[in-house]
């Protein structure tokens, strides 16, 4: 019984089925006309505005940016296999490519861009955000996956276009130089500093050397040294002189004998030089006082010692920065182009045989709603009710 009650039911379900297929194919025949004119009328449109419209062309540069050396992280990553993939994204690990495709689409790039073209006057910019943003908007930069990265430029003019990819890549060299992108331009920046400092550092060494100079008078320690006790011996052996000179004299002359007063004058003043020397001097003496040659050496040998430890240090910085200059010049060259914008002989836009095809599709598709929006319509004002419900509407819509 209930086979026979499933039987019954099945046909009846296919015949409002296909009623139902058929209303809706009367009703797109009834509106052929609608369905036809207006995917033409798109069409017609789309092919006025691309024959009106200014062509754009498209430059494209591809360059080889260098690779980094492989980090010990990333060594170990790559032998996990598959889940090399997993982790490095866990850990933050990317490619090397997106830093360079970040720093040409950075706004240091986009301004000297904007600078070097005059892009503001022509994208009729108000502001420099907004020839920023102009710039972005036509300018494509991508990786791809065989390691090269693609510079795209659309603009009206194809030698333009073709210079502004151009100047991407020289850009990002200039700007490679100036940022530590690099192993070696890391190296570089370090060395540069530690430079930077080491010079200082050898200034104010060279200024504390020049005070004690002042200070203690010794410019040779060694010369001023051997010139002190050359100068002891010869005042002791001239004091000596002179005491056996007036001791002989003392045998046949008396005090008031000029002679014997000249000896014992110089006597005094020989006996006076040789306290300085062995007690302490002036400041400015050429010769180092005996009592104050320890300190003075020992002061003079530290400031020596640090001169020379500074300027140590500033020479193998220098050398070091030398080579880190070196290394970092020849990752910078290694942004190798392998192939160079040229301007395009084809417009890249707009692409009319597909505008006229989007725009029939997008015409006939509206077509189809419109068509079935007409006949729900002309059902509703067929019916009394319904009817009655437009004019509510209608008066509703006036204000009564």
């Amino acid at each position: 019984m209930n086979s026979q009650e499933n039987t019954a039911v099945m046909p009846q379900q296919d015949t409002d089925d296909e009623i139902s297929l058929l209303d809706l194919l009367i009703v797109l025949v009834r509106h052929k006309r609608l369905l036809i004119g207006m995917p033409v009328a798109f069409a017609a449109l789309a092919l006025a505005y691309g024959l009106i419209a200014k062509p754009v062309f498209e430059a494209k540069t591809t360059i080889f940016p260098p690779q980094q050396q492989q980090s010990s992280a990333a060594a170990m990553l790559s032998s996990l296999g598959g889940l090399a993939g997993g982790a490095g994204a866990a850990l933050g690990i990317k490619s090397p490519n997106d830093l360079y495709v970040a720093m040409l689409q950075s706004r240091a790039v986009a301004d000297k861009l904007i600078a070097r073209f005059k892009l503001q006057d022509l994208y009729e910019a108000k502001t420099m955000t907004d020839a920023r943003l102009a710039l972005a908007g036509s300018s494509n930069i991508a990786s791809g996956k065989d390691g090269l990265i693609a510079i795209a430029v659309e603009n009206h003019s194809p030698q333009l276009a073709a210079q502004i990819a151009n100047a991407y890549v020289e850009e990002l060299r200039a700007l490679s130089k100036t940022l530590a992108v690099t192993e070696a331009g890391q190296r570089r920046q370090f060395f540069e500093n530690q430079l930077n400092k080491s010079r200082q550092d050898l200034a104010n060494a060279e200024i504390a050397l020049k005070q004690t100079q002042e200070k203690t008078g010794v410019l040779q320690l060694e010369a001023q040294g051997k010139a002190t006790m050359e100068a002891l011996a010869n005042l002791r052996a001239q004091i000596a002189a002179h005491q056996v000179q007036l001791a002989a004299m003392k045998n046949f002359a008396t005090e008031q004998n000029p002679d014997f007063q000249r000896v014992r004058a110089e006597l005094g003043g020989l006996q006076q030089q040789m306290s300085a020397l062995t007690k302490g001097g002036k400041e400015d003496d050429v010769l180092v006082s005996r009592a104050k040659a320890p300190e003075v050496a020992v002061e003079y040998i530290r400031k020596v010692r640090d001169l020379k430890y500074q300027e140590t240090l500033f020479e193998l910085m220098a050398k070091q920065y030398e080579v880190a200059k070196l290394d970092e010049a020849k990752d910078g060259a290694s942004i190798q182009i392998l192939d160079a914008a040229a301007p395009p002989e084809r417009k890249s836009k707009p692409k009319r045989a597909l505008m006229i095809l989007l725009a029939g599709f997008g015409g006939f598709f509206l077509a189809c709603i419109s068509a079935f929006v007409l006949e729900a319509f002309k059902k509703s004002c067929a019916d009394s009710e319904s009817s009655q419900r437009w004019a509510e509407l209608v008066r509703a819509w006036h204000g009564k």
